[in-house]
């Protein structure tokens, strides 16, 4: 793997020289570029290819956050971000703008190696799922949706892109911001900061069914139905008037 091309801001020399240090540091990070100002920053990105964008956060003029707010609307592929600050009150924050990891100053090498580690990791499983989507467009016959092939789909959970296979996804219920994925092999859900309806879009519908405002059900592991409801396992799921009609024509085709 080609080493993951970084640039780091920050205002403050000693922090920003530290930075610059430990991406040189480490093997797989390549240091591409360095600014003191969130706006020198955004000209550097338009003009280079950068995988890793190592940001503070407090910054005059326009801030991290504001910066990362910026990326994310301008509709590109931009670089992941790992935060770097010496306030602790902005990790929601970061969360909610995609942040990869939030790293807290004073922070020695170990930790920044984590957080490089992290986005590492998370590439290797970008480049796999890309190279796995193209083989599956080649092989599979145009009669045949890609979707029916594919086995897994690939979830944020706290900052990492995490590969969760279809057969163990039980079913999804959708909260205001987040979601929660009820997995068979694990006793607790799956975090995941996108929407259901994100979620709905990207499962296979052939597998998978919206039947309630909040619920996304694996129609494979359904255990029993009623008149308003699905029994998956343990757990009742409601079925409401919006979605059964369509839940029912499902039933109708194995009854």
């Amino acid at each position: 793997m080609m080493p993951l091309n970084c640039i780091a801001v920050d205002d403050e020399p000693l922090a920003l020289g530290l930075v610059c240090a430990f991406i040189e540091k480490t093997p797989f990070l390549n240091l591409v570029g360095k600014y003191s100002s969130a706006v020198e920053a955004l000209q550097g990105l338009s003009e280079q290819e950068v995988d890793v964008l190592f940001l503070d956060i407090q910054m005059p003029d326009l801030t991290g956050i504001e910066l990362a707010r910026v990326l994310d609307k301008s509709g590109t592929q931009g670089p992941r971000i790992v935060f770097t600050t010496a306030f602790n009150n902005f990790a929601l924050e970061g969360f909610r703008v995609d942040a990869l990891d939030y790293l807290l100053k004073p922070f020695n090498y170990e930790e920044f190696l984590r957080a490089a580690t992290k986005a590492q990791t998370y590439f290797e499983l970008l480049r796999k799922a890309e190279q796995n989507g193209t083989v599956q467009t080649a092989i599979v016959p145009q009669a045949v949706p890609t979707e029916s092939r594919e086995e897994y789909i690939f979830l944020k959970v706290e900052y990492q892109l995490v590969r969760v296979a279809y057969d163990d996804m039980l079913y999804i219920e959708g909260l205001k911001d987040y979601v929660k994925v009820h997995l068979k092999s694990e006793p607790k859900p799956l975090l995941s900061l996108t929407s259901l309806k994100s979620l709905e879009e990207k499962l296979p519908s052939q597998r998978f069914m919206r039947v309630h405002r909040s619920y996304i059900v694996n129609l494979e592991k359904i255990g029993a139905i009623s008149r308003n409801s699905i029994l998956i396992e343990k757990t009742s799921i409601p079925v409401s008037d919006q979605y059964k009609e369509s839940f029912s024509d499902y039933v109708s085709r194995w009854t």
